[in-house]
C-alpha cells in the first residue's frame, strides 16, 4: 500500500496480561488493525481486542479489522449436544470492542459472516492461487479438482470452474472426531489425471494426505494441495512432505515458520488482494473488482 506501519507499543507483564499503548494520534482516523488469529488463538484474539479498544479510546473515527485467518471459525454450528458456537462468541467480542468493521479472508463457512452485527468484507485467496496455477504448464485436459472432504464441495466446484471447467471429484470422508478423519470412498474420475485438491485451510493435514493416498490408488498421475490458510498443527509437516504431493501451494495469511518449510512447499502473498481491498474501503467504493469481480467480494 506504500505507506508506513502505524506506531503502536505491545508488552506482557510478568504474569502474561497484555499491554497495548498506540505511539501516535488516531484521532478522527480510519484504522485498520491486521492480526491473523492464528495460533497461539488465545494470545493474538485479546491482542487485537484490546488493539481495537484503544484505538476507540483515542477516538478513531472508523476501526476495521483485518483478519487474514479468522480463529475459531470451523466452531460455528452445533454438531452434538452441549457444544459452544465460538465462531459467534469471537464475533461478539470483536463487536464488543470496538470495532466497526471486519475484513477477512476465506472464512471456514459463509454463515460466519451472519454472526457480525457489523459489516464484514470477505474476500478469497482463491484468485491468487489460480493465478500462479495458469502459470504452470499443466493440460487443461489433464486436470480435475478434487474436494476432500462433501463439505467443501461448493468451494471447489467455483475452482474448477475458474481453472478452464475442469472436472470435479469428492472424496467422501467419515470423521470420528476432531482433527481425525478416514476416508472411505472417491466420486469422480482421477484416472491419469492432475488432481489439484483445494481446501479452505490444513491443520494436522490428515484429511488431505489420507485423500492424497486415496487419489494415488486411483490412478492419479500427480497430486497439488490448494489451501488459503496453513495452520500446520503437527504432524501435518511430515505428512506433506512425505512424498504424496507434487506441490502444497498456500498463502500467507498464517505466518509459517522457517522449521516448516520443506521442498514441496509453494508460499504465495495475499498483500496485493487485502491491500486493494483496504484501499477500497477506505475509498468507500465496491469490492467487486477485476479479477475477484467473480467472486462476489463486497
Amino acid at each position: 500500500m506504500g505507506l508506513e506501519l502505524g506506531k503502536i507499543k505491545i508488552k506482557r507483564f510478568a504474569d502474561g496480561e497484555i499491554y497495548v499503548q498506540l505511539q501516535e494520534s488516531v484521532r478522527g482516523c480510519d484504522v485498520f488493525l491486521v492480526q491473523p488469529t492464528c495460533p497461539p488463538a488465545n494470545e493474538n484474539l485479546m491482542e487485537l481486542l484490546i488493539m481495537v479498544d484503544a484505538c476507540r479510546r483515542a477516538s478513531a473515527k472508523n476501526i476495521t479489522a483485518v483478519i487474514p485467518y479468522f480463529g475459531y471459525a470451523r466452531a460455528d454450528r452445533k454438531t452434538q449436544g452441549r457444544e459452544s458456537i465460538a465462531a459467534k462468541l469471537v464475533a461478539n467480542l470483536i463487536t464488543e470492542a470496538g470495532a466497526n468493521r471486519v475484513l477477512a479472508c476465506d472464512l471456514h463457512s459463509g454463515q460466519s459472516m451472519g454472526y457480525f452485527d457489523i459489516p464484514v468484507d470477505h474476500v478469497y485467496g482463491q484468485p491468487v492461487i489460480l493465478d500462479y496455477l495458469a502459470s504452470k504448464t499443466i493440460c487443461s485436459d489433464d486436470l480435475v479438482v478434487v474436494s476432500p472432504d462433501v463439505g467443501g464441495v461448493a468451494r471447489a466446484r467455483a475452482f474448477a470452474k475458474k481453472l478452464s471447467d475442469a472436472p470435479l471429484a469428492i472424496v467422501d470422508k467419515r470423521r470420528h472426531g476432531h482433527n481425525v478423519a478416514e476416508v472411505m470412498n472417491l466420486i469422480g474420475d482421477v484416472k491419469g489425471k492432475v488432481a489439484v485438491m483445494v481446501d479452505d485451510m490444513i491443520d494436522t493435514a490428515g484429511t488431505i494426505a489420507k485423500g492424497a493416498a486415496l487419489l494415488h490408488q486411483a490412478g492419479a498421475r500427480e497430486v497439488y494441495a490448494c489451501t488459503t490458510h496453513a495452520v500446520f498443527s503437527p504432524p501435518a509437516i511430515e505428512r506433506l512432505s512425505s512424498g504424496l504431493f507434487q506441490e502444497v501451494i498456500i498463502t500467507n495469511t498464517i505466518p509459517v515458520s522457517e522449521k516448516n518449510y520443506f521442498s514441496q512447499l509453494t508460499i504465495l502473498s495475499v498483500a496485493n488482494l487485502l491491500g486493494e481491498t483496504i484501499w477500497r474501503v477506505h475509498d468507500d467504493c465496491s469490492g467487486g473488482y477485476e479479477p475477484y469481480s467473480s467472486l462476489d467480494i463486497d
